[in-house]
């Protein structure tokens, strides 16, 4: 059975930091690229950040650029996102999401789909 596993949101102060983790089960993430995705309530998914599986490119939605970092090891069967200077806006349930071999931040595309975390940034 193909699972994801979101973990590591909360809640933190703007400027502050988090790292959320992706766990697989049931599959190796060698060949897949793992996208991040996030949902803000009354607005739809977009794409924040991706990495490929065969060269470990990565790519980020504008809005994060220079602020998150997407990272995998495949030892672990598992991919995280760095993720500093938050700001209110980043608040959202966040979600990895399991796709074909390139980095592509469609979520169409992508196939297997974790339950999300929560990140909500605020003071």
């Amino acid at each position: 059975q193909l699972q994801l596993v979101e973990s590591g949101g909360g809640l933190v102060q703007p400027g502050g930091s988090l790292r959320l983790s992706c766990a697989a089960s049931g599959f190796t993430l060698d060949y897949y690229a793992i996208g991040w995705f996030r949902q803000a309530p009354g607005k739809e998914r977009e794409g924040v950040s991706c990495i490929s599986s065969s060269d470990g490119s990565t790519g980020y939605a504008d809005s994060v650029k220079g602020r998150f970092t997407i990272s995998r090891d495949n030892a672990k069967n598992t991919v995280y996102l760095q993720m500093i200077s938050l700001k209110p806006e980043d608040t959202a349930v966040y979600y990895c999401a399991a796709g074909p071999p390139l980095c592509v931040l469609y979520p169409e595309i992508f196939g297997s789909w974790g339950q999300g975390t929560q990140v909500t940034v605020s003071s």
